[in-house]
């Protein structure tokens, strides 16, 4: 179901490089054709019925299928990147709902994992997908499919859309934040 506070989604502006987060470092090392160029100036994915009955599909699947645990309970340390298979933690989730949808069709370069800071104040990752109707948000948290403007999140960085292994500084200057 897409958010019912607009009827498109805006893109979000981003602007410089900046750092790749230290889990995705890593899982990039590990599985390096995960983070290659995607290519130059890609279009934002058409959003039809059909592939938004499959973005919704792959999301509600990863969010019901994965049982949420920290990477400190799995694996016995901080910020392991990695598929899931039953249990995982949110950047889990993302790169789950990632390859799914990469399979479904969609370009890596509209599929971008998204560092994000909760109202609590805690790090958290989200999985935005590109779109000509604006950038849409999933979330291990929430159900809904939403614009990422009506999200509580202060957006920090993303994905580079034209290299999985780059990261940029996203702007956002939202008037206000949305609450759940």
């Amino acid at each position: 179901m897409v958010s019912s506070g607009s009827a498109y989604a805006l893109s979000m502006k981003t602007t410089n490089f900046t750092t790749q987060p230290i889990g995705h470092n890593e899982f990039c090392k590990a599985a390096p054709i995960e983070c290659q160029r995607t290519g130059r100036n890609i279009a934002p994915h058409q959003l039809t019925r059909a592939s938004w009955a499959k973005i919704v599909n792959v999301n509600n699947h990863v969010n019901t299928t994965i049982t949420p645990l920290t990477d400190l309970e799995i694996w016995g340390k901080m910020e392991v990147w990695s598929y899931p298979t039953n249990v995982g933690d949110c950047e889990d989730y993302v790169l789950l709902k990632r390859i799914k949808l990469i399979k479904a069709g969609i370009n890596p370069g509209n599929l971008l994992i998204t560092v994000v800071k909760q109202p609590n104040g805690e790090g958290h990752a989200v999985l935005t997908v590109r779109t000509d109707r604006g950038d849409f948000i999933l979330d291990n948290l929430v159900g809904r499919i939403d614009d990422w403007r009506d999200t509580p999140y202060e957006y920090l960085k993303r994905q580079s859309t034209d290299h999985a292994g780059r990261w940029v500084t996203i702007e956002d200057n939202r008037s206000r934040i949305a609450r759940n």
